[in-house]
């Protein structure tokens, strides 16, 4: 069996697990729902590099019907074609701001919030850009995420690190060789979308 294949079966083991968790009523059904967790976060800890009990507590905050985890990305430019980057604090690496989508929320509104928390900017309409999914095992996360890549321009605030970020600063992203995940490919996406949308404002 492939990796892959490997990760997609603990990714089927964990949602029943999860599930289980959360809706049953049986003790010993229970402990056998917990049993096949413990079994999936210590063999995703052999195949993404996570202490197995890290991975687990993950799982545990995630009971009920299991969906991909949802992130938004967004890409703010300056005149000059720099985009808005911070250096983050949980891995030292370069990356596009963003965070997860809450309950309550429109991946929108999320964007729109994370960048006012990280960046003390209030941003105007976006444009969708791209969509990006990590699946497990990729970039050494245990669960399935899809990320919306948005465009985007500031209109109000003076820009101001957050305590997520080590620096923030509009940056050539050309000139950033030490990325957060896939973040690298989305700056070159994004500023390809800039330069499109530079040349019709001509």
């Amino acid at each position: 069996m492939n990796n892959k294949s490997t990760l997609d079966l603990l990714d089927e083991v964990r949602a029943i697990a999860q599930q289980g968790i959360n809706h049953t009523k049986d003790m010993y059904d229970l402990q056998r729902y917990q049993r096949l967790l413990e079994l999936a976060a210590q063999h995703y800890a052999e195949h993404t590099q996570l202490p197995s009990n890290e991975v687990r507590l993950r799982f545990e905050k995630e009971l009920g019907y299991i969906t991909p985890k949802i992130g938004v990305q967004g890409a703010i430019f300056n005149d000059a074609g720099e985009i808005l980057l911070e250096k983050r604090l949980d891995d030292s690496l370069w990356g596009i701001l963003g965070g997860w989508v809450e309950v309550g929320e429109t991946p929108e509104d999320a964007f729109k919030r994370e960048v006012l928390e990280e960046a003390n900017l209030v941003v105007g309409d976006l444009e969708l850009i791209d969509f990006y999914t990590r699946l497990p095992g990729k970039h050494n996360q245990p669960h399935t995420s899809i990320h919306v890549l948005y465009f985007c321009k500031q209109v109000s605030g003076t820009l101001k690190k957050s305590f997520e970020s080590l620096d923030l600063r509009y940056c050539d992203h050309r000139a950033i060789h030490h990325w957060h995940k896939d973040h690298q490919g989305q700056a070159e996406k994004a500023h390809q979308h800039w330069l499109e949308v530079v040349k019709y404002a001509r």
